[in-house]
């Protein structure tokens, strides 16, 4: 029992110190994402009222960039580690046409958030309650976590997601064969490797 007491602390100190390594070498976290908005009002909105993220920021900004002077408001939202979702409005049509060109639609292209089981159940609720684009907001199990989609009054998809019990499990089996699975994927072995599904 001593042996197995002591071979387990010795890979969680492993563990430990390659974290260190890792949080000193890697940025820490997201800052910010940045997304051009057609309506700041709206789009607080959603944030701030729906969702539940603060607005804790607004730039007003009138600059020279690429070329010429560019006036818009940048909006920051909170989130709990400190990071922020954050929205650009131009004052010229023809800036915010240029910068805010409409992107395709996709579900494979969206912001995903980590949330609590609590809190994605109170957003669903909230979005339900307030009949927020029913066809647009939707949930699926994908095995390692559960995630509740809808899109902003942007068109942007955002994603909630509750990590499934044994995440950390699963996570460290990834981490483990990340590489071999990329190079079996480009070598056209496509066999799933989500045995959670």
């Amino acid at each position: 029992m001593t042996q197995l007491s002591s071979a387990s602390s010795a890979s969680s100190s492993e563990v430990a110190s390659s974290s260190e390594v890792a949080s000193a070498t890697l940025p820490s976290r997201l800052h910010h994402n940045a997304y051009v908005t057609r309506d700041q009002e709206a789009t607080r909105a959603f944030y701030e009222d729906l969702i539940g993220l603060p607005l804790i920021a607004t730039w007003k900004e009138s600059d020279e960039l690429f070329g010429a002077v560019r006036t818009y408001c940048h909006t920051f939202y909170g989130l709990g580690d400190g990071s922020a979702l954050a929205f650009f409005q131009f004052a010229d049509p023809e800036d915010q046409k240029q910068f805010g060109p409409e992107m395709p639609h996709s579900p494979f292209q969206h912001i995903a958030l980590k949330v609590t089981e609590e809190v994605q159940n109170a957003i669903a609720e909230r979005l339900r309650t307030a009949g927020w684009r029913p066809d647009e907001t939707y949930v699926l199990e994908h095995g390692y976590c559960r995630s509740l989609y809808t899109s902003d009054p942007n068109g942007l998809l955002l994603e909630f997601t509750h990590d499934a019990p044994g995440i950390h499990e699963s996570d460290a089996d990834r981490r483990r064969t990340a590489h071999t699975d990329l190079a079996s994927w480009l070598k056209g072995e496509h066999t799933s490797n989500n045995t959670y599904r």
